[in-house]
């Protein structure tokens, strides 16, 4: 029997319109959408539905906004295939927190919160340095690892065999690039975003996301939700909370998630959010792996008549 995997969209998958269809064109997801609204303390669903994509892209609407849609793109799933039965989860980064949420971890609302909560304390460690990340295409892990130790930058993405990205400092990313481009890289892209995520730029962050997780309830998982941190599941609840601040400034270990979750036997995986970012590097990591996503609402019929198929 095949064992499933949800996992869920990350920082970047964002894009002016997520959401609109699935709120305009099933009626149970604009509960979810007014609750949101009525936990964050202002209009989320309409920054997702019509932008302007300044106001979407910034940090803090970014992160709660990707988790609102990748949620309530799960909970039409489980509408539209009331036999969906998945074994673990997983999320690129922020979406960690909606794969815990997806979990029972965290309420809905106190996973909104977080984010929106961790997305400002990110925006503000952003503000108060003078970082950049790139995308290296084309270079090995270990001589992009060479690269980084002889730029003094960090590795803060490795998603799938040939795209890993690198974050610090400014000035030492550009370094970074001319050096991966003469070690071989394809190509060496300085990605738009607002700061060096996933470095120790972020450290200014985590004593502030740990103090607001310490007001929040957690309850154990109850199914296995895969740490961006160690590559494996979590464990009980201290430990949830102490892999998420260390997520801030660790770098995300995506392709070996999706590789111990390929040795553990599954063989279908679910992307659930804006974009088909995951998709796409599980092509790279597996190609036989069956994939699945959930954008909009043609990709939900798509995948909810694909399940009820097999």
């Amino acid at each position: 029997m095949s064992k499933t995997a949800l996992i869920f969209a990350g920082q970047g998958a964002q894009a002016v319109g997520m959401g609109k269809d699935l709120a305009e064109r099933f009626p149970t997801s604009r509960a979810w959408f007014d609750r949101a609204n009525a936990a964050v303390g202002y209009d989320l669903a309409a920054v997702c539905f019509a932008g302007p994509e300044a106001e979407l892209t910034r940090t803090e609407n970014a992160q709660p906004g990707i988790f609102l849609v990748s949620w309530v793109a799960f909970q039409l799933l489980r509408e539209h295939a009331p036999g969906l039965k998945f074994d673990a989860a997983a999320g690129l980064s922020l979406g960690e927190f909606t794969a815990l949420a997806a979990a029972g971890v965290l309420s809905f609302e106190n996973g909104l919160k977080i984010v929106r909560q961790r997305g400002q304390f990110m925006q503000e460690a952003c503000e108060a340095t003078k970082g950049g990340m790139a995308a290296i295409i084309g270079l090995d892990e270990a001589a992009t690892r060479e690269v980084c130790a002889a730029t003094g930058v960090e590795l803060a993405n490795l998603n799938c065999p040939g795209q890993l990205v690198i974050s610090g400092a400014a000035e030492k990313i550009v370094q970074a690039c001319d050096l991966a481009k003469s070690k071989g890289a394809k190509r060496a892209l300085p990605l738009t975003v607002a700061g060096a995520y996933h470095s120790a730029l972020m450290a200014g962050a985590q004593p502030k996301l740990q103090s607001a997780m310490s007001s929040l309830k957690f309850q154990p998982q109850t199914v296995p939700v895969i740490s961006n941190v160690t590559a494996q599941p979590h464990g009980d609840v201290t430990e949830i909370q102490k892999r998420l601040v260390e997520q801030v400034t660790s770098s995300v270990r995506w392709e070996e998630s999706m590789r111990y979750l390929l040795a553990q036997g599954f063989t279908r995986f679910i992307e659930l959010g804006p974009g088909k970012a995951l998709s796409g590097f599980m092509k790279r990591i597996d190609s036989n792996a069956q994939m699945f996503n959930v954008a909009d609402a043609d990709s939900l019929e798509a995948t909810a008549k694909a399940l009820a198929s097999r």
